[in-house]
């Protein structure tokens, strides 16, 4: 059976850690380990995490960090991992895995030959596990490079990677300043040069309380204010841009022409309105809903993005 790394990054998070590693080490497919890197909690967190281990000898590792951000830590865990390992999963300290978690993903993932990277929707319950809805709601488009340079779509917790996808992520360790999120990062990534697949059926409770709400029942206008709410967040400070030419330094010279050719057309500069018109002709990059697709073409031709 080909192992599998689960790779947890922790963060003062006890309240809901020991129902999180209690659903990873009764997963159906057994052959699993855990790499957890705590980042400097300050609660009882490595308390937690400790009186796990003593009750499950060997299947969980612990790394004591300081603090180095959500994103860096994940880094750090992808750079120490197990290099026997099949597959890896980012795993967050808050919800609760299905049982066919893994075994699913790795179902999925079996037959590709290149960098592969297996996500899904999840299941928004509240902080006693209650059902909320399916998050978030099934997609329009295929994931591809050409939205991944402008939205990720890929939620981190459901994320399971093969080894040549670990491999292509830790070859080159960017600058993490530059990076929106790691798994938009591994998104970017895997999309531009291996495969990337989508289940829309959910594989992880995602838990929702009052430091990470991300959905639930919200009305329209609420929706279009978290979109622009959501743009203006990645785009205010040219962190779309930040992010692509981060990417461009690292891995350009080895993309396939028309990649190359999109890559380069958005991270330059648009000074005059023309220019931008001009881009707007060129450009195969998408969003997945028609809406956001507009707001994404009047943001680049205000010269927002």
């Amino acid at each position: 059976m080909e192992k599998v790394q689960v790779l947890m990054s922790t963060y003062n998070g006890e309240a809901f850690l020991d129902e999180q590693l209690q659903s990873i080490l009764q997963q159906s497919y057994t052959e699993v380990s855990i790499l957890v890197r705590d980042d400097g909690s300050k609660d009882n967190t490595v308390s937690v995490i400790d009186r796990i281990i003593e009750k499950n000898p060997g299947e969980i590792v612990l790394i004591s960090g300081v603090n180095l951000g959500v994103v860096q830590s994940f880094f750090e865990l992808l750079r120490v991992s197990d290099d026997d390992a099949s597959y890896y999963c980012f795993c967050d300290q808050d919800d609760v895995w299905m049982s066919d978690k893994i075994e699913r993903a790795i179902r999925g993932l079996q037959s590709c030959t290149a960098a592969g990277m297996f996500f899904t929707s999840t299941m928004l319950v509240d902080q006693d596990l209650k059902e909320i809805k399916v998050w978030p709601s099934p997609h329009e488009r295929e994931p591809s490079f050409y939205n991944s340079l402008v939205q990720n779509i890929a939620v981190g917790a459901t994320m399971v990677i093969n080894k040549a996808a670990r491999d292509l992520l830790i070859c080159k360790i960017p600058n993490t300043n530059n990076l929106l999120m790691h798994d938009w990062w591994a998104y970017t990534c895997i999309s531009a040069f291996g495969e990337v697949l989508y289940d829309s059926n959910p594989t992880i409770y995602y838990r929702q309380h009052g430091k990470n709400v991300v959905g639930g029942n919200t009305t329209v206008i609420q929706k279009w204010k978290k979109k622009w709410e959501s743009f203006r967040k990645h785009s205010g400070d040219k962190l779309l841009r930040r992010q692509a030419i981060e990417f461009a330094n690292h891995y350009g010279s080895q993309l396939e022409a028309e990649k190359l050719n999109q890559l380069q057309l958005f991270i330059q500069s648009r000074r005059s309105l023309k220019q931008r018109l001009n881009y707007l002709h060129k450009s195969k990059l998408y969003r997945q809903s028609w809406t956001e697709n507009q707001l994404f073409k009047f943001l680049v031709l205000i010269d927002y993005i």
